[in-house]
């Protein structure tokens, strides 16, 4: 295989593995009433708020972000 041959195929593969993971990133969310009900349980020695927000439908992106938020206080210092 050439040199261009190689250096295309290894952008090809980044671009579908960026693809791919956007796409796993903003999935809607599939959860039943019953795994949001019981999420929003187990979140509520967090407080009230970050048990509401387990009632919503949220990307997976939206959780993470809230965990993030969640774990520094919404301080990354």
């Amino acid at each position: 295989m050439s040199k261009n041959a190689t250096i295309i195929t290894v952008l090809l593969v980044i671009i579908a593995l960026g693809g791919f993971g956007w796409a796993a990133l903003n999935a809607p969310d599939q959860r039943s009433t019953g795994q949001h009900i019981e999420d929003a349980v187990d979140n509520l020695d967090e407080g009230v708020d970050d048990a509401a927000r387990e009632l919503e439908d949220r990307t997976p992106l939206e959780r993470m972000e809230d965990e993030y938020n969640d774990a520094t206080d919404g301080d990354a210092n």
